[in-house]
């Protein structure tokens, strides 16, 4: 039918811990970047099958003035931190995203509490980067992921097996 259509697919990731490895001292230039075992293949899986893939990351070096606004090239005078879900809203408004039917796949605590505090639907801990702290943590909190994976390649797995059954066109 004209007029419907179907559904954004959004899967919001974090960076450090889930694409990239963490570092102690801060990734604060693309030569301290390396990407984690899996991720490139679960970014390409992800984007094969539809889905929109938005990082969303706190870049805390800037405060910490270990690199600059320039090298990293961040908004000026965002107070999104996770897990306040500012980042989230702010990508929802600019890309008109449905939350209920988005899934966030992060590392920390602070990832899944954003996500829960923004509403999206899905909530996916990876037990790389923070991953194995996290879900102590969580636990404390009594703050439940949905799923719990080893890493990015099986949330990828996972979230395009859903794919057909989690999103549907949009009856309105």
């Amino acid at each position: 039918m004209a007029g419907k259509k179907k559904k954004q697919k959004v899967v919001f990731l974090d960076r450090d811990g889930v694409i990239n490895r963490d570092s102690p001292d801060y990734i604060k230039n693309w030569s301290e970047f390396e990407f984690l075992p899996g991720s490139l293949e679960a970014l390409t899986k992800l984007t094969i099958n539809g889905f929109v893939v938005i990082v969303i990351t706190n870049q805390s070096v800037i405060q910490r003035k270990m690199t600059s606004q320039k090298e990293l090239i961040p908004e000026d005078r965002c107070d999104c931190r996770k897990p306040n879900p500012g980042l989230i809203q702010k990508a929802v408004k600019k890309y008109n995203i449905e939350l209920k039917t988005s899934t966030m796949v992060g590392d920390s605590a602070k990832d899944i509490e954003c996500a829960r505090n923004a509403g999206c639907g899905t909530l996916i801990l990876v037990k790389t980067g923070n991953g194995v702290t996290a879900e102590k943590q969580l636990t404390e909190k009594m703050i439940r992921p949905d799923v719990i994976v080893r890493d990015l390649l099986e949330a990828a797995c996972w979230i395009v097996s859903r794919n057909d059954s989690t999103f549907s066109p949009d009856p309105s």
